[in-house]
């Protein structure tokens, strides 16, 4: 098990070979289950590599509160089809061969809610992170996303790590703890069970502490 340095610096490494061996755009995912720190660890990411880096969020492509409430969703929201994934994946595509700026949505936590062209793909960017859950998922339009993702790491760790980090987060979105406990239950675990079927697709396997 690594920490989250030598994880990063194991990623860091493979990137930047890539990037002197290739003059085409490099697009990187970090997937794996809820919890075990895949946004942090983009961000990470970013910031080593610098400028010529660039961010297109997974969770940027959630479907409103307001499209969830009209689906009948809002209370599984996160799931796979709580997602606008054929907006994500045509962004995948956009990003990979432009030539120009390409604005991408991100996610406000506090508003828990997409926000539309809060970030951007500068046309100079030589590598595209993305992070997300379903990166590896083979079901329906998700079976897509893995063929435009270069190289995909899976991010794993301690389950029980990641459950008191959920906890911690939906109370800081303003759950209750009891709340928040029984939607890591029964929402963000059948989520990290279906997503650890999908360690297999990915390139390389990290577990952090």
């Amino acid at each position: 098990m690594l920490t989250d340095r030598e994880a990063l610096d194991v990623v860091t490494a493979e990137v930047t070979e890539r990037l002197e061996r290739s003059a085409n755009r490099l697009i990187v995912g970090i997937t794996g289950p809820p919890g075990t720190g895949k946004s942090t660890f983009a961000q990470f990411l970013l910031r080593t590599i610098g400028s010529t880096a660039a961010f297109v969020p997974m969770d940027g492509f959630h479907l409103s509160n307001r499209q969830l409430e009209r689906l009948g969703r809002r209370d599984r929201k996160g799931a796979p089809d709580t997602f606008d994934v054929d907006g994500y994946l045509a962004t995948l595509r956009r990003a990979a061969a432009a030539d120009r700026d390409v604005y991408v949505p991100d996610f406000d936590r506090r508003l828990d809610e997409p926000v539309a062209a809060g970030l951007v793909v500068p046309a100079e960017a030589r590598l595209v992170i993305t992070e997300g859950n379903y990166l590896a998922l083979a079901d329906g339009a998700w079976g897509s996303v893995r063929g435009e993702i270069d190289r995909l790491y899976y991010l794993g760790g301690p389950p029980e790590v990641r459950r008191e980090r959920l906890i911690a987060r939906h109370v800081a979105g303003g759950r209750t703890p009891c709340d928040a406990a029984k939607w890591v239950d029964v929402v963000d675990q059948p989520n990290a069970d279906l997503i650890a079927g999908t360690e297999s697709c990915c390139d390389v396997t990290l577990y952090v502490r």
